[in-house]
């Protein structure tokens, strides 16, 4: 079905044009001619620059200013300038504090795509699929950064040492191990940290805070991947599984250390006597039979020592008798 012009009935003046296609109105044919470009994917208006293809001519307009730079709307308060008056509408709610969308289930408050966004969460709604594992995401950016998980894609890079990393937030606090800049400090010890989440992880250390409960045995956690990894032991679920032979892990820690089973890879040293070995469990028991055994030689020498001694006993009657002797 195509969209088409309702027409008009005699005296009425309220008549609309109408797409049999989604059942939207329009109250000219010019939205209309737009609207029907969505259902047919025609592009007429084409970016010099790029080649890219948009539908409306106002598209077209708003997109030239991302290759010109261009921004003309500006901020009164901040001087801040924006490419679209949209971006700034938006941006004034900053300095008003004005949050004109409202939540009809929690009744919280928000700007329109923020609560679009926040409905997902009373609702479940994960509208962005994964092609490779199927996990959903309730937004597109989400589902953007999970597939470079696949893709191996690391598209920022730091200028110091070169290594690339997925996300600009991970490349941000990655460059802050080359300047020392540390942000946040913790107002009981004074230690500081480069990021406000690992402050407020930290912290629970001093108050002994745990706002993570598990839902089936009532258990707390002061983390949240804490409680992700306690709640394997209740549904069985081992998501890491190893290349070679296929056996499955509930943490990614315990896959690591068995890949090296087949790697041959051995991290630890023994401090004592230098064997190597792939778990640092092992090592740890290496090196305390070692202390056992030096323990257990110094306990022998000093046990000697004072049966040595107690062999002669010398008294003051026993010395006196030898010299009248």
């Amino acid at each position: 079905m195509a969209c088409i012009q309702e027409q008009p009935q005699l005296g009425d003046t309220n008549y609309s044009n109408k797409s049999n296609e989604c059942e939207n109105s329009f109250s000219y044919q010019s939205h209309l001619t737009e609207h029907k470009r969505t259902h047919t994917g025609q592009k007429p208006y084409q970016c010099p620059e790029c080649q890219k293809g948009l539908s409306r001519k106002s598209d077209l307009i708003q997109h030239v200013r991302i290759h010109t730079g261009r921004k003309p709307y500006h901020c009164s308060d901040c001087k801040r300038s924006f490419r679209f008056l949209s971006s700034l509408t938006r941006h004034k709610r900053i300095h008003t504090g004005q949050k004109p969308y409202l939540c009809t289930k929690c009744w919280n408050s928000s700007q329109k795509s923020s609560l679009t966004l926040h409905e997902r969460i009373h609702t479940g709604h994960k509208p962005y699929q994964c092609s490779e594992c199927w996990k959903s995401f309730s937004r597109k950016f989400s589902l953007t950064l999970h597939e470079r998980i696949h893709t191996g894609h690391k598209p920022h890079q730091c200028s110091e040492c070169w290594k690339n990393f997925s996300r600009k937030i991970t490349l941000t606090h990655h460059e802050i191990t080359h300047t020392g800049h540390k942000l946040c400090q913790c107002s009981e010890c004074q230690k500081s940290l480069s990021k406000r989440t690992k402050l407020i992880q930290h912290e629970r250390t001093h108050n002994g805070q745990k706002p993570f409960q598990c839902s089936e045995c009532r258990e707390s956690f002061s983390q949240k991947s804490g409680l992700a990894r306690h709640e394997r032991t209740h549904t069985g679920l081992k998501p890491y599984q190893c290349s070679e032979c296929w056996k499955s892990f509930s943490q990614k820690g315990n896959l690591t250390q068995h890949e090296r089973t087949h790697t041959g890879l051995k991290l630890y040293q023994c401090s004592e006597c230098c064997k190597r070995d792939t778990d640092i469990v092992d090592i740890a028991i290496t090196e305390d039979k070692w202390v056992q055994y030096f323990t257990g030689l110094y306990n022998d020498e000093i046990n000697r020592y004072d049966e040595a001694s107690s062999v002669v006993t010398v008294t003051d009657d026993s010395v006196q008798s030898t010299v009248l002797q």
